[in-house]
């Protein structure tokens, strides 16, 4: 059985919102945007977890919270067993070797006026592993790897004069450097053409095996889930309102918010293709919950209890959870 690499229990992650003067006056209580709510999850070596929903629903700060780039509100993350919620210093910075991040705009992540060979090698600098010869000797094999070949001829490129998807390989050529156990990959083919998608999953997916990599991977789009996960949650306001191995939640999806998103993918056979659900509204504010389920509002299923009672996720086959009032 494959061991628990990362496991998050009761995980919060609350964003005091800045008031104007005038509403510091009147009120001395302070509003929060939930950003996470409330979120557990494990993921055993090896495996590629997807946290997937719409924008604004708190995938990526939990990403960024389990690698401890954000301080999390409350709540627990272990790394192979040891809890790593409060490290601070020289624990947290060699923890920063085994965790590593992919942000989803390479335009915004590499350092416009550092090289390539720089911002590549830059993390093996930081921790004192190798520098000068041996700094490029290692770029040059590492860029190699993500394919950016012959290397000899982006070691000395700037971001700008790399196309998007030469930025994304580089960001990723950085992120294995360090040899990581485990990685965040936030959104990492939303930013680059379509027709270089599936060769960079296809290359993550050749480091899982090559590296023994595993992966937190984060997405809008459930098409690309389906190709590289293995356990996929949706997110919906913070929370997780189902949770399950990939075949299962694909074919059989039980909460209204997972049958809408899933019924919005194209299929290439028109026969086949689900009838599209249409929500209702938008996506309330993060800072006024909706009481009770905080979907009920564009739900169409909705009854009496949804808008007074939160759903608990609950086991409704082998390792398939849902949060919903529907499901008895």
């Amino acid at each position: 059985m494959l061991s628990e690499i990362v496991k998050v229990e009761h995980l919060k992650k609350y964003f005091p919102v800045q008031k104007s003067f005038l509403e510091q006056l009147f009120t001395r209580e302070l509003s929060y945007v939930k950003a996470v709510d409330d979120v557990a999850f494990s993921i055993r070596s090896g495996e590629i977890f997807t946290l997937a929903g719409e924008s604004g629903c708190g995938k990526t700060t939990a990403g960024r919270v389990v690698v401890r780039l954000l301080e999390p509100t409350s709540g627990k993350i272990y790394f192979n067993g040891e809890d790593i919620t409060k490290l601070r210093g020289e624990k947290l910075r060699l923890l920063r070797r085994k965790m590593q991040m992919i942000f989803q705009d390479p335009y915004a992540s590499l350092n416009p006026r550092m090289k390539v060979v720089d911002a590549v090698g830059h993390p093996l600098e930081i921790h004192e592993l190798v520098k000068g010869g041996e700094k490029k000797k290692m770029v040059l094999e590492v860029l190699e790897k993500v394919g950016l070949t012959p290397p000899e001829q982006f070691v000395n490129l700037y971001p700008h004069q790399l196309s998007g998807g030469q930025r994304q390989r580089v960001a990723l050529a950085r992120s294995i450097i360090l040899k990581p156990e485990f990685m965040v990959a936030d959104e990492p083919v939303s930013m680059i053409d379509v027709s270089l998608r599936s060769t960079i999953i296809d290359l993550m997916l050749s480091f899982r095996k090559e590296l023994g990599l595993t992966y937190l991977f984060i997405t809008h789009d459930l098409a690309v889930a389906k190709y590289i996960s293995d356990k996929i949650a949706i997110m919906y306001l913070g929370k997780i309102v189902e949770m399950g191995h990939k075949e299962p939640l694909f074919r059989n999806p039980m909460h209204p918010y997972t049958q809408a998103l899933l019924s919005a993918i194209p299929v290439p056979n028109p026969e086949r293709e689900r009838k599209r659900i249409e929500l209702a509204g938008e996506v309330p504010s993060a800072i006024d919950i909706p009481t009770g389920c905080r979907f009920h509002p564009r739900c169409a299923y909705r009854t009496d209890k949804c808008s007074k009672e939160e759903p608990q996720l609950i086991e409704v086959g082998k390792g398939h959870f849902v949060a919903c009032h529907l499901i008895k």
